[in-house]
Order: structure tokens, then C-alpha cells, then sequence
């Protein structure tokens, strides 16, 4: 171990505060939500989560596909967060209140249906150029809105997986793509909003594709003086190798891991220890190759996995019974907590090797 070796500061470690965990939160009797709060959120008595991500309307971990305007609604004059009030803004401020410096970041999974090329939030589809200057103002929007509901916003994503059509909410940008939204739209509204702290991340997808997505960007001098970094998942392997590659040639951006999860879910495999070493092999890696930042997928799930409006079920690090009002941690949790309680917000990776 060689300490006078110092690299990148360390951002957080967390996980996702989505609609099917807060939907299942708010299911289990009062003493198992101080149980779940604390076992997240505290540094002492729980692993101390201190990063978290949220998503910007529905995602496939909602009960129901939603946008937060009316159909046709370009100029956002009917922008609502009325369908977060219910479960997921009031399981945020739990957090937020066992952590009030937790750093939460948010990712749109797609644009309301009419903003989009097949005119669906599910199944992929394009942006529409005609509503690129109105979405960006979208995020701007949930933004304001989450901050007069007292959650403020540390960073975005420009979009969860955009090189992936999936059965639920999605929308695909190419490299090109994401480069002119980020470059002529996104961020100088964000920007011109008085937002240019945020830390705005491309990509979140796989590390498979992070150079050339990464580099696209980063190479053209007006999109990345607005973007703070790359954010990635870990569902098509490791290459771990290329996190190294883009920041040995990018210095100045960051890596965060947004996103992964074990699945697909089945109770009588929820003890096997394999679930935790995966994670435990990822972060290990993702950190020793430049990661700033870690976070794990929802918190919560229920006894089957969701609930999930498209059948996509998984398993969380702490599932509840809501049947029976219990709470089962998996592996996966202590696999997580070896870091989150450890290694804490501005902690610096040191030189080290085996």
C-alpha cells in the first residue's frame, strides 16, 4: 500500500430511490420502515448510503407508465410531479432526513409519447428534433419541482440506456445524437437556468461502449464544457479496462456507476452467495479503474421482485414480504456495506497491489 500514490476522490456509494421501492415502503408496517431507513441510510448502525438516483417520469420499476404533462403538451404548461407526491417523493425525504447530505441523481428512461418518433414511452423510439429544446426544459422543470418538494437534484443523466429498445420506457440516441442534444439544447438550458453546477453525465449504459460513447462527446469542445462525466451499468461484462482508457485520455471527466442488479429474481435462489461477490467484483474493479461514484439499483423490492408493469423482475438488497410486514437482506447488502460505511464522501483511492 503506497499512500503517497493518490488518485481519484471518491463521490458516494447508494443506490436507487425508484417508484417500486417506494411503493413497497410504504406497504410495511412503521417500525420495518425506521428498520429499512436505518439499515440504508445510517453510517452507524446501517451501511451509510450516501448517493442515490431517481428517475424522471416512469421507468420499467413502476406500477404504471406515466409522463408529468398532458398529450401534446410541448410548451410544459401542465408539468406536474402530482404522480411522485403519492410514494416516491415521500420516501425520499425519509432519506434525505436520516441523510440530509445525501447526493441524489436523476435519469429519464423516455419523454412523454408525443415527443417521440414511435409516439409510445415504451419500445424505444427517437426524440423528435421538433421537441429537443421542450424535453430539455423538462428536466429543468423536475428540477424546480423537486426542489420546492425540499429533494435538491446533485447530477443528471441524459438518458438510462440509449442504445437499448426495450419493452419498457426507452428512447435511443446515437453517440452523434446525444453529443447536439447535450451541445444545442440540454445544456445551455440548463445553464440559462442557473443549473450549470449540476453534474450532467452521458451515456449510462454498458462499460462495453463507454470509450467511443465517451469520446464522442468529450472530443467536442462545445457539449463537453457541460458535461461532467460518463455514467455506466455493468450488464453486458466487465471491460473494465476501457473506464481506465477514456479517463487516461480524458483526465478532466468523471465515471460514476449508475446502474446494476441481479436477476432475474426467484425467492429460492435469494441466498446464494454469488449475488454479493458480484457485486463485491464489480466495485472492487469499477473503483481500481477511476470510479468516483457507485450505485447499486432499487433498495427495495417486494416478495416477487417489483412491482414492475412489465414483468421485469429482480432482486434489490433488502426484500419485503409485504404479506407477512418482513425484511430480508441479501448478501448483496453486506457485499455493499464493506464500501458504502467505509469508504465515505471525498475518501481517495491510494496505490495499492497484490
Amino acid at each position: 500500500v503506497d499512500p503517497t500514490r493518490k488518485f481519484q476522490f471518491i463521490e458516494g456509494i447508494g443506490g436507487a430511490l425508484t417508484d417500486a421501492s417506494a411503493e413497497t415502503f410504504a406497504r410495511l408496517p412503521a417500525d420495518k420502515q425506521e428498520e429499512l431507513i436505518t439499515a440504508y441510510f445510517d453510517p452507524e448502525k446501517g451501511i451509510g448510503y450516501t448517493l442515490a438516483r431517481t428517475h424522471i417520469n416512469s421507468c420499467d420499476f413502476s406500477s404504471a407508465s406515466y409522463s408529468y404533462v398532458q398529450e401534446g403538451d410541448g410548451e410544459l404548461k401542465t408539468f406536474s410531479v402530482e404522480p411522485d407526491k403519492k410514494f416516491r417523493i415521500p420516501f425520499i425525504l425519509r432519506a434525505l432526513k436520516a441523510n440530509p447530505q445525501l447526493k441524489i441523481f436523476a435519469s429519464p428512461w423516455s419523454p412523454p409519447a408525443f415527443m417521440k418518433t414511435n409516439n409510445h414511452m415504451l419500445r424505444g423510439g427517437k426524440l423528435k428534433p421538433e421537441f429537443a429544446a421542450s424535453w430539455a426544459s423538462y428536466y429543468v422543470r423536475f428540477i424546480e419541482e423537486y426542489r420546492k418538494a425540499s429533494i435538491p437534484i446533485w447530477g443528471l443523466t441524459v438518458q438510462n440506456e440509449p442504445m437499448a429498445v426495450q419493452t419498457w420506457e426507452s428512447c435511443i440516441y446515437t453517440a452523434i445524437e446525444e453529443l447536439e442534444f447535450v451541445r444545442d439544447h440540454l445544456g445551455p438550458t440548463l445553464e440559462k437556468a442557473g443549473m450549470s453546477d449540476l453534474k450532467l453525465m452521458i451515456w449510462d449504459h454498458n462499460r462495453a461502449m463507454a470509450y467511443m460513447r465517451g469520446a464522442t462527446v468529450f472530443q467536442d469542445p462545445d457539449a463537453r464544457r457541460y458535461v461532467w462525466g460518463l455514467a455506466y451499468h455493468w450488464y453486458d461484462g466487465d471491460q473494465f479496462e476501457n473506464l481506465s482508457t477514456l479517463r487516461d485520455a480524458y483526465p478532466s471527466k468523471a465515471l460514476l456507476f449508475s446502474e446494476g442488479c441481479a436477476y432475474p429474481f426467484s425467492w429460492d435462489t435469494i441466498n446464494e452467495w454469488k449475488w454479493g461477490e458480484t457485486y463485491g467484483h464489480s466495485m472492487i474493479n469499477d473503483f481500481n479503474h477511476w470510479c468516483r461514484g457507485w450505485s447499486d439499483w432499487n433498495v427495495l423490492l417486494d416478495e416477487v421482485g417489483g412491482p414492475n408493469h412489465v414483468a421485469n423482475y429482480c432482486f434489490a438488497p433488502i426484500h419485503a414480504d409485504t404479506r407477512k410486514g418482513t425484511l430480508t437482506k441479501m448478501n448483496s447488502y453486506y457485499y455493499i456495506g464493506h464500501f458504502s460505511k467505509f469508504v465515505r464522501p471525498e475518501a481517495r483511492r491510494i496505490a495499492c497491489t497484490s
